[in-house]
């Protein structure tokens, strides 16, 4: 098949989804060199057995109903590929950047609270500094001591958690400030899909969510 038969990836895309759609998905990411990683005090982690867990759960549940949470995907450029930034916890626990929504509290205001309290503080701390994108999907927690689906089973009518994630897009430069006890590391986004063992159902899922996109590596020649 000669040269002129092959067509280039883009220009698929570009024919399938039209050229101004096709620009919409286009996601800029930065080099990670760009970025500064400093360190603020421990956060003090919850120890406790997952019984006391479950418990604290249907307590908040029993005060304030589904227990909502946004998490954050940030991407960055390593070795001329997309890297997905993932919080730490005692060397073995990998989090989304992010956490629950207070009772009455937007969705993109309390990622962008969020993120504000756990990775970079401002001069004010409202957290205006993030942009915040789509939501990339939903995902449920029929009963307390389930797992998370990425769907509501039709034969749940009260989920006890749902949790969101939202693109959140960087600038070419960034402070990020996270705690002594955490790591902010960025890991390749292909080591990622179907390794659930590692990095959890909901983290493992995110590289199909964003297939859709385009990535854009700003300052690669």
């Amino acid at each position: 098949m000669g040269e002129e038969a092959v067509m280039d990836a883009t220009e698929v895309i570009r024919h399938q989804n039209g050229s101004s759609n096709h620009q919409s998905l286009e996601f800029d990411i930065y080099p990670l060199n760009g970025y500064y990683f400093g360190s603020t005090n421990a956060i003090p982690f919850k120890d406790e057995t997952l019984a006391d867990r479950i418990q604290r759960k249907k307590s908040n549940y029993a005060a304030h109903g589904i227990r909502n949470c946004v998490e954050a995907v940030m991407l960055v450029e390593l070795f001329k590929h997309p890297h997905l930034l993932l919080l730490q916890e005692r060397n073995s626990i990998f989090k989304l950047p992010g956490g629950r929504l207070r009772p009455g509290e937007s969705d993109i205001d309390g990622l962008k609270r969020k993120l504000a309290s756990k990775l970079y503080v401002g001069e004010n701390g409202d957290g205006a500094e993030w942009e915040v994108g789509e939501c990339l999907g939903m995902w449920w927690r029929p009963d307390f001591e389930t797992l998370l689906y990425p769907y509501l089973p039709p034969n749940v009518k009260s989920p006890k958690e749902c949790t969101k994630l939202y693109l959140v897009k960087l600038p070419g430069s960034r402070k990020f400030i996270v705690p002594k006890n955490h790591k902010l590391l960025a890991v390749p986004l292909c080591q990622i899909p179907e390794n659930h063992k590692t990095y959890g159902t909901i983290i493992s899922g995110v590289p199909q969510l964003l297939s859709k996109f385009s990535f854009n590596m700003i300052g690669l020649e």
